[in-house]
């Protein structure tokens, strides 16, 4: 059986962070599908299509790296691809302690999904999407933060 593991969340924008989570997970599955979550009611600062393109452009020499976008819960999405795997990356305790509550809900509605951590290293710890938000919506310089893939973007 295919080891598929869906790395969700928002990357709005794609951080040097989520970079290096899923290339220090790569040898971990068969496939890593980088799962960019929509919700109506709450739209992106980046638009959904610049993001996944973003996420493309990063990711382009990984043949082992998918990206699609999804609606609604995780888990159901893990179901609907038959991934048994969740990828999340740890910066802080309290990261640790937001994710260890949703990895047990998943785990409650999807018996057989495993999360798998993966600790940010430190020199990356800082970064957050929010935070990168801010200082792009300020003119600041977000390109030390950001894959090299697009800095171009910026």
């Amino acid at each position: 059986m295919e080891r598929i593991a869906v790395f969700p969340g928002s990357f709005d924008p794609i951080t040097r962070g989520h970079e290096s989570v899923v290339l220090r997970a790569i040898d971990l599955f068969d496939k890593i599908i980088i799962a960019v979550g929509t919700n109506a009611n709450k739209p992106g600062f980046f638009p959904l299509d610049k993001r996944i393109e973003w996420i493309k452009k990063t990711f382009k020499e990984h043949e082992k790296i998918e990206i699609r976008n999804f609606e609604g819960l995780t888990i159901d999405f893990c179901r609907e691809i038959g991934a048994k795997f969740l990828l999340r990356g740890i910066r802080t305790g309290a990261d640790f302690e937001y994710e260890r509550s949703i990895a047990q809900m998943n785990k409650a509605l999807m018996q057989e999904i495993e999360t798998v951590f993966i600790l940010t290293t430190p020199e990356l710890t800082p970064i957050s999407s929010t935070i990168l938000r801010d200082i792009y919506k300020h003119g600041g310089d977000i390109k030390p933060f950001i894959p090299k893939a697009i800095h171009g973007d910026y």
